[in-house]
């Protein structure tokens, strides 16, 4: 195998794996794709994207988000950011830009320094006051699909939640079989979240999810923008409001150019 060239990026302690092929074809398959995630023997990541040239003029670029499991995934609030990003600094497009990934068209516009500000599609299938049962307690929460499924559960002292133990039990719950659900826990305060997430796909707590950013937003708050406090710093969240209807929803935050180099073969082993 070739040495691969890559890119890192983070978006709020969100990190990713990025692989050009907008000029050039590069494929890997899940089980590469999942090597290279691993923290301590290759790269590490939450996750990878392709970045590839559309075939449709009016799109920028398309971003195809595989999950460090490997496997393919709809959307990445913070992958979409820092794929734009990357799209501005390469040239592929200008300060304000148009993409597709999986779940549909977005967005993106390069703010000052570091900042993006991301168009998230309409946010559906909401269900408030879902019960579940767990270790025979009964979790009380909210749903969302925000380009991918969300579980939100109101918490009151974040600090002492096992998220990884719990937001697993949840994520596998038949409930949401068969795809499963991302899982967060919400302390609200003010006009402020604070959030944790437990994610699907890299099967831990990660340091920020942009989809689980926006989930929390909308089913939590009536008025925007929405502050959320993540470990890995602060996002904002905008939307407007309509009965149970959320539309021209936008995710704000930093999306760092971390790091380039080569994919050796030996991190594949």
């Amino acid at each position: 195998m070739r040495d691969i060239y890559f890119y890192k990026m983070s978006g709020a302690g969100n990190d990713f794996i990025i692989i050009d092929s907008f000029n050039r074809i590069i494929k890997l398959n899940q089980k590469q794709i999942e090597k290279i995630c691993r923290r301590g023997f290759a790269i590490g990541a939450d996750g990878l994207m392709y970045i590839k040239k559309s075939s449709d003029k009016n799109y920028d670029f398309i971003m195809s988000y595989y999950n460090a499991d490997g496997k393919e995934a709809e959307m990445c609030g913070n992958g979409g950011r820092c794929i734009a990003r990357f799209a501005y600094l390469k040239g592929y497009a200008k300060r304000k830009m148009k993409f597709l990934a999986k779940d549909g068209e977005h967005i993106a516009e390069i703010k000052n320094g570091c900042n993006v500000k991301l168009k998230m599609i309409n946010s559906f299938d909401i269900k408030k006051e879902i019960k579940i049962k767990i270790d025979g307690k009964i979790i009380t929460g909210h749903f969302a699909n925000t380009g991918v499924p969300h579980f939100v559960i109101p918490v009151k002292n974040i600090e002492s939640v096992d998220v990884v133990k719990l937001g697993r039990q949840i994520r596998f719950h038949k409930f949401f079989a068969p795809k499963g659900t991302n899982v967060n826990f919400a302390k609200i305060e003010d006009d402020k979240i604070i959030l944790r997430t437990y994610e699907r796909g890299v099967e831990n707590e990660t340091y920020a999810c942009g989809t689980g950013a926006v989930a929390t937003a909308i089913l939590s708050m009536d008025k925007s923008p929405v502050l959320i406090k993540v470990l890995g710093g602060l996002l904002k969240v905008y939307f407007e409001k309509e009965n149970n209807n959320f539309k021209n929803i936008y995710l704000e935050g930093p999306a760092t150019f971390v790091a380039e180099g080569k994919i050796k073969k030996e991190a594949f082993l």
